[in-house]
C-alpha cells in the first residue's frame, strides 16, 4: 500500500491557486451573455455618469439663496427633457428624479419638504444645504475612467454598469475545457439497470451541476475500469483538455490504480491527500498544460471537496482576480466537539444568521440526503475541537447568485 504526506487544507488550496496557470484565449459575448464570465481587458469609460447633472428627486430645483422664500413655478421639467435656463428672479423649477437640471439652478428639495404648494407657487424650506439632491455630471465616473479590470467576474452590478456604458459585447476569457471522469468497476450509468452489487454514478453528474452553479461547462467523458493499463490509455486521450476532475480511485487501496495512471502520463503531482475530515483523499497536479484535480469517491465528500477546492482553482485558471468563496458570519446553534488535529467540513443550514450542522454532524461520507438538507459549510481549522452555543464562525454558502469572491486565501477562514 502507498503511503503519502498529507498538507493542510490551507496549504492545499493555496498552493494549488498559486499553480493554476490562466488561460491566455479569449472570446466576445454578447452582454445578455456575459453573466459569470471573466473580463480579459481593462474596460474604459466612454460615457461620463451621470452624462448631464440631473435630480436625484422629484422635487424642485432653485438656487439656493432662495431658501425659505415663496417661488413662482417657472415650468416643469421631466426626465428627457433638455431644459434652456429661463429662471427669473424669484422662481424655481419643478423637477422629477433623473431630469437634466439646467445651469441656473444648483440645488433640489424633495416636494414632501416643501410648503403652500399649488400649481404655480411653492414655499422652499430653509435649511437645506446647498447642492442637495443634485447630482452632478461624471460624479460617479468620469468618460476615460477604467471602470472594470481586466480579471473581474461579471455579476448583475457589472453588467448594468457595461450596459449603462452603452456597452452590448465584452472581451471575456474562454472557458477551461473540463474533462469529467469516474472510476469502479462498480459504477453504472442512471440510463443503464443495475444490481444490488451496483451503484449508479452521482458524482459525475453532481459535479457537473456543481460546476454549471458557478458558470463552468464540463463533459463527462466516462468510467474507468479498475485496471491500470486501461486507465493509462484512457487518461492519454484527455491531453486537450485544460482540466481534467475525476472522482475515486486516489486513495490507497490495491484497486486504486488512478494516481501511477497519471503520473505514467506525466503528472507533477502538487499534493496528494489533506488533513481534512472528510476528504483525505485528494490530488492536485499537472500534466503537461492540464491542471489534475482527482476528488475523493465518497458521493458527500466529493462535492465537499470539489466546492471547497476546485471552484476556487477554476476561477484562477480562468484568470479572475478574486476566485476564493465569499464568507459570512453567523452565530452557531449548539455545542458541538470534533475531532482536533485536522480541518473538518461541518455541513449545515444557514438562517437568519445563525448556523445549524445538519444532523448534528453525524453524517457518513457515501451519504447525499444531508446535501439536500444543507445550505452551507463551515471549516474549522486543526485546533478547533470544540464549538460553544453562539460562537460566531465563517460559513461559506454552497450556492448563492448574488455571491462575491474574495482575493485572499481560505487561511482567513480557518
Amino acid at each position: 500500500m502507498k503511503e503519502f504526506d498529507v498538507i493542510a487544507l490551507k496549504d492545499a488550496i493555496a498552493l494549488a491557486v498559486e499553480k493554476a496557470v490562466p488561460k491566455h484565449e479569449y472570446e466576445v459575448v454578447m452582454l445578455n451573455e456575459a453573466h459569470g464570465r471573466v473580463l480579459a481587458e481593462d474596460v474604459t469609460a466612454c460615457k461620463n455618469l451621470p452624462s448631464f447633472n440631473n435630480s436625484a428627486m422629484d422635487g424642485f430645483a432653485y438656487k439656493h439663496t432662495d431658501g425659505g422664500k415663496t417661488l413662482h413655478i417657472a415650468g416643469r421639467i421631466f426626465a428627457g427633457d433638455v431644459p434652456k435656463p429661463v429662471l427669473k428672479e424669484g422662481e424655481c423649477y419643478k423637477i422629477m428624479t433623473g431630469a437634466q437640471l439646467p445651469s441656473d439652478v444648483d440645488t433640489v428639495v424633495p416636494i414632501e419638504m416643501c410648503s403652500d404648494v399649488s400649481d404655480t407657487t411653492v414655499t422652499i424650506p430653509e435649511g437645506v444645504a446647498k447642492g442637495a439632491n443634485f447630482r452632478k455630471k461624471g460624479e460617479e465616473v468620469r468618460a476615460g475612467d477604467i471602470v472594470l479590470t481586466k480579471g473581474t467576474v461579471l455579476r448583475a452590478g457589472q453588467i448594468a454598469l457595461l450596459a449603462a456604458q452603452g456597452i452590448v459585447a465584452v472581451k471575456v476569457m474562454a472557458k477551461p475545457r473540463i474533462a469529467v471522469i469516474a472510476t469502479g468497476n462498480e459504477i453504472k450509468e442512471p440510463w443503464v439497470c443495475a444490481s444490488e452489487d451496483e451503484i449508479y454514478n452521482a458524482n459525475a453528474f453532481g459535479i457537473g451541476a456543481l460546476l454549471k452553479e458557478f458558470g463552468f461547462d464540463s463533459t463527462y467523458i466516462g468510467a474507468i475500469p479498475d485496471d491500470l493499463e486501461a486507465t493509462v490509455a484512457f487518461i492519454a486521450k484527455l491531453k486537450s483538455y485544460d482540466v481534467i476532475l475525476t472522482t475515486g480511485g486516489i486513495s490507497q487501496g490495491d484497486a486504486d490504480f488512478l494516481y501511477d495512471a497519471f503520473v505514467r502520463n506525466g503528472l507533477k503531482s502538487f499534493f496528494h491527500g489533506i488533513n481534512l475530515k472528510p476528504g483525505r483523499a485528494v490530488m492536485m497536479g499537472e500534466m503537461e498544460s492540464t491542471f489534475v484535480m482527482a476528488m475523493p469517491g465518497n458521493p458527500l465528500t466529493t462535492m465537499l471537496t470539489v466546492h471547497a477546492l476546485c471552484i476556487p482553482v477554476l476561477y484562477a485558471i480562468s484568470g479572475a482576480n478574486a476566485c476564493y468563496h465569499n464568507a459570512v458570519y453567523a452565530r452557531f446553534s449548539q455545542d458541538l466537539k470534533l475531532r482536533g488535529g485536522r480541518t473538518n467540513m461541518v455541513i449545515g443550514t444557514l438562517e437568519n444568521g445563525s448556523f445549524s450542522p445538519t444532523r448534528n454532524n453525524k453524517i457518513g461520507s457515501g451519504m447525499l440526503t444531508p446535501l439536500c438538507e444543507s445550505n452551507a459549510v463551515a471549516f474549522f481549522g486543526e485546533s478547533i475541537d470544540h464549538l460553544k452555543e453562539g460562537s460566531l464562525v465563517k460559513v461559506i454558502r454552497f450556492a448563492d447568485e448574488s455571491r462575491a469572491f474574495e482575493n485572499h486565501t481560505l487561511n482567513e477562514h480557518l
